[in-house]
């Protein structure tokens, strides 16, 4: 297989990143939540539909053999519910309380609560049913004592009659410029006021939104700009993989939301860039199957098979160093080192750099 990715694991930047990255972890900048000789044992984690074949007790007994220490439960939309049977748990606080002591009785911890979707998409349906989910996941948060919920900012449609959502990132012509301001304006502003205002007197107060393309919200820029209008209640699940092929240098973008108490929640996935596709098709032109990776700029990996151990090590270096308190959640999406295996390969790389960092070497 590896003969048959261009330039094999060769990532753009790499060695870049990880140069700078070595001389900032010399040198880590003091940030609100937390000071330079600040080093908590973050807690590694998985997110669990990796896991999708599996029922609960047979992904506990995995998770537990891998010596992960927290875990990221789908709630609804994109992720679904496989795991987690919502409604029965809302209906039923033994329920609830029983499906929480599976974790507990392993020594996992569940951290987060995940109903990724688009609550703003043009169908109202779609919107509905995503909407639902995720008050239905403050309900449950609620209950289980679970503070932070993850998710989409979702797109709208570009006017009130589109039935498909529009992605819009450059605003020339000026009627693309029109559009995006009526999809924040009209749509995504109102609707996080009020699913923040539902949280917080749920007692949830972190939102934790993937900076995603096909979302209002895919960099640093667009997330401060939505937490800026809304609240506190919004801030980042800081997904590099989806950072590394828009050029962001991911300590620096570790820095700059953490200065602003702006990340809840962090992803643990890791992306390829193959140069010579960079060079002839630009970035914009991702593979998601490994049929595709002949023609591919880029695809997702694994922890530390996209970018090196070292630049790895800055990451969870920078996370300590912001008083990050949440988990680094493994999401596997490796077309290459697919399902569990991707899991364990990412596990493997983070605990050695987090053990390297706690024993300060």
């Amino acid at each position: 297989m590896a003969a048959a990715v261009p330039g094999g694991v060769a990532a753009v930047g790499t060695a870049a990143h990880a140069a700078k990255a070595t001389e900032r972890m010399s040198a880590p900048g003091k940030q609100s939540g937390g000071s330079a000789t600040a080093k908590r044992k973050i807690p590694i984690g998985v997110f669990d539909p990796v896991y999708d074949k599996l029922s609960l007790d047979q992904m506990l007994d995995k998770v537990s053999a891998l010596g992960l220490e927290a875990m990221e439960i789908g709630t609804g939309g994109y992720p679904g519910t496989g795991h987690c049977p919502i409604d029965e748990l809302l209906a039923d606080p033994a329920k609830a309380k029983a499906w929480q002591k599976k974790f507990e009785d392993r020594g996992i911890q569940v951290a987060t609560l995940s109903c990724h979707g688009n609550p703003v998409h043009p169908d109202a349906k779609h919107a509905a049913h995503d909407i639902e989910s995720f008050r239905k996941t403050v309900l449950l948060a609620e209950r289980l004592g679970v503070k932070v919920i993850v998710g989409f900012s979702g797109c709208p449609g570009g006017t009130p009659t589109d039935a498909q959502p529009n992605w819009i990132t450059y605003r020339w012509p000026p009627e693309y410029a029109e559009m995006q301001d009526w999809q924040w304006k009209e749509k995504v502003i109102p609707y996080w006021k009020e699913a923040a205002k539902f949280a917080r007197e749920h007692g949830i107060h972190r939102l934790a939104l993937e900076m995603h393309p096909n979302f209002v919200v895919y960099n640093p820029r667009t997330l401060m700009k939505l937490r800026e209008a809304v609240g506190e209640e919004i801030g980042a699940n800081c997904d590099l993989s989806h950072l590394f092929w828009q050029g962001c240098d991911p300590v620096e973008v570790i820095r700059f939301l953490g200065k602003q108490g702006a990340i809840f929640h962090a992803h643990m996935k890791d992306t390829v860039l193959f140069p010579e596709n960079v060079s002839k098709y630009g970035v914009l032109n991702f593979a998601f199957e490994t049929s595709d990776l002949g023609n591919a700029s880029e695809t997702f990996r694994a922890v530390g098979y996209g970018h090196s151990a070292s630049l790895w090590k800055a990451v969870v270096q920078a996370y300590m160093d912001i008083g990050y308190e949440g988990i680094l959640s493994i999401e596997n999406e490796d077309p290459i080192l697919s399902g569990e295996l991707g899991v364990e390969r990412a596990a493997y790389v983070l605990k050695n750099v987090r053990r390297e960092i706690l024993e300060g070497s």
